[in-house]
């Protein structure tokens, strides 16, 4: 079982693409509420978040358990140190589904503590151990390099991070969490069941969540955020649990002038690393994760959970758009 099924209804469907056209074409006329919003805040760089997503990558698969998984986690505490974060590691030996044992690490980055309200923005670190979508069976175990499932919503995260630094107008403070160990589940080829086998530090970050001095007011997730031709639709848990939440990040995209890039309207039920943020932390989360309808070899595109989950296919405008509607998210609050 995959976590990330997309389950759509024909009549779904088939009302995305009245609302839209089956390319989702960028041009579509915008809601008068949604044009009325300026732009805010500082301009995101997509080059400086594209050069986060290499070095990531350059120390190859970030699997659990392994020296490369190991190095890049230092290197990500190191980067949000750096950008003025209070930097916070959350160790724990995890149970894959297979029994392995995971030396899991939440990296949890915080701006501004002392302020009353905060933002969360999270992403997981880890990269998936099989290439189980690949089209040729051969690649099946091998790893994954994840540029997007997982580098990319990191990236993001650390550039957010180099921005905020010196953004003196910022009135909330904000959280960054790069949960680990979320791609350990079970691979298509087994029989298992395994939908609790998915998002284990996210699942451990929000059991062992302490209520903190500060007011965290809402979340985001971002996932697989820098693919190339992604779109993101409403996420469907996210408008179960945080549809107030889903309406600000949407209008935020829009008014930002990324509506191309988020569609107003529904995708698929996804399980996620927001999940247990909703149901055990009780912060309302949304995901940002993309949907490609008209994709054969995945609803998450062609690269997903493949060999091919690499730089080649990464496109900074995807990261661009993201990481401004992060930006106008925040310096609208």
């Amino acid at each position: 079982m995959n976590r990330k099924n997309l389950f759509l209804s024909a009549v779904s469907a088939a009302f995305i693409l009245l609302l839209c056209g089956a390319s989702c074409e960028k041009g579509k006329k915008l809601p008068p509420e949604v044009v009325e919003v300026k732009p805010a805040g500082p301009v995101f760089e997509a080059d400086s978040a594209l050069a986060f997503c290499y070095a990531q990558c350059a120390f190859g698969p970030r699997t659990m358990n392994s020296e490369a998984h190991e190095r890049c986690g230092e290197w990500i505490a190191k980067k949000f140190e750096e950008y003025g974060c209070t930097v916070e590691l959350q160790n724990a030996a995890l149970k894959g589904y297979d029994g392995t044992t995971l030396k899991a690490t939440n990296i949890i980055a915080r701006h501004h503590p002392e302020r009353q309200r905060h933002i969360l923005i999270c992403a997981h670190w880890d990269s998936r151990p099989w290439a189980d979508n690949d089209p040729d069976s051969a690649n099946w175990r091998k790893p994954v390099d994840a540029a997007n499932d997982g580098a990319s919503g990191v990236a993001v995260m650390i550039e957010m991070a180099r921005l905020l630094k010196n953004a003196d107008s910022l009135k909330v403070g904000v959280d960054f969490v790069c949960f680990d160990a979320e791609d350990w589940g079970v691979p298509q080829w087994s029989d298992q069941d395994g939908q609790d086998s998915w998002a284990l530090g996210a699942q451990y970050w929000a059991a062992n969540y302490g209520k903190p001095d500060y007011t965290t007011a809402y979340g985001i997730l971002l996932d697989m955020v820098g693919g190339q031709g992604a779109q993101f639709y409403q996420e469907r848990k996210s408008l179960e649990y945080a549809s107030k939440v889903v309406e600000r990040v949407w209008r935020a995209a829009h008014a930002a002038g990324y509506s191309g890039y988020f569609p107003m309207s529904p995708g698929g039920y996804v399980t996620d690393d927001h999940l247990p943020v909703n149901e055990k932390a009780g912060i309302p989360t949304v995901d940002i994760i993309p949907y490609y309808p008209n994709c054969e070899e995945s609803s998450f595109g062609p690269t997903w959970h493949t060999v091919n989950d690499n730089m080649d296919h990464i496109d900074k405008n995807t990261l661009k758009a993201v990481g401004q509607t992060i930006t106008q998210v925040l310096f609208t609050d």
